[in-house]
């Protein structure tokens, strides 16, 4: 089995702004906008509505209710008007999917699908950012890998319900794919019975990636397993063990400052798989 801490949703580059943590803890990562998307920001729903008026206000008008967004991961059922058969599906293409195929990322691979976050407060009925609050990584969502389809071949039978989703709208891309979830997780030593693929509703201190008074985002604060010792391959593009550094019983990481997928062994790391579905369990525990 194999981690893919896997980078999605708004930041600096995609999006120009963090995602939201809102007063009451609740959190939503943002689609990145994608003019070939069949989906638009006005379309998303969540708890308080579409996700549009959020979008214009947090970007200040930057990216309207109108514009198409990537909604990818789409894990929340809730989300958009959903065809019978509908489940969470999540695509990649290009050198990030060369890297997952390279990894042999496959079903039963779990992912965890982190983000930029940043708290906000409503000021004049209008969502804002909370002065002087700082961004942050966070771990938003995730999915176990049930089935893998290759789209640069030929469109599958079968899978009208996900016609919507954007890797299915990329015309001739020969590395185009999609990973479908599993409907529960299926771990060894898993007892619960917990869904394949979901998003965290609430802001969590045990999801947040980005080491408290660190000076960038990229500067994560980790379980003491997570380094590198012996002959353990490190999580992928942290080859250079000078990114890490231990401190007590936790690791400190100077992550990459961009790539999209990272991927860990977890037969070299069994202890991921504890962790993983801690951060899991705790959702249902809210």
């Amino acid at each position: 089995m194999k981690l893919i801490i896997s980078r999605k949703g708004f930041d600096s580059a995609s999006g120009g702004v963090p995602s939201p943590i809102f007063p009451d803890g609740r959190m939503v990562s943002l689609p990145i906008p994608d003019k070939q998307s069949l989906v638009t920001y006005g379309d998303i729903q969540y708890k308080d509505g579409s996700i549009g008026p959020l979008a214009v206000g947090l970007t200040k008008g930057r990216i309207p209710s109108h514009y198409r967004a990537h909604i990818d991961p789409d894990l929340v059922k809730d989300s958009l008007p959903r065809q019978r058969g509908w489940r969470p599906i999540f695509g990649q293409t290009g050198p990030a999917q060369s890297h997952l195929r390279n990894n042999e990322v496959g079903p039963g691979d779990l992912f965890l699908f982190f983000g930029l976050f940043r708290k906000v407060e409503k000021l004049h009925g209008t969502y804002t950012w909370v002065r002087d609050s700082r961004p942050y990584h966070v771990i938003w969502g995730w999915l176990q890998v049930a089935e893998v389809l290759d789209l640069g071949r030929a469109l599958p039978h079968g899978y009208d319900w996900a016609k919507y989703h954007p890797h299915f709208n990329r015309g001739t891309d020969p590395n185009n794919v999609i990973y479908i979830a599993r409907r529960h997780l299926k771990i060894a030593g898993l007892t619960e019975r917990l869904s394949g693929a979901g998003s965290f509703q609430v802001f969590s201190q045990k999801r947040k990636l980005t080491a408290s008074g660190a000076r960038s985002v990229t500067t994560w604060d980790l379980p003491g397993w997570f380094h590198p010792g012996g002959n353990r391959n490190p999580l992928t593009y942290h080859a250079d063990l000078r990114r890490w550094q231990k401190r007590g019983d936790r690791t400190v990481l100077k992550s990459v400052a961009r790539g999209q997928e990272f991927v860990l062994d977890c037969d070299d790391y069994p202890e991921v798989i504890h962790w993983a579905c801690d951060l899991i369990r705790d959702e249902y525990e809210c």
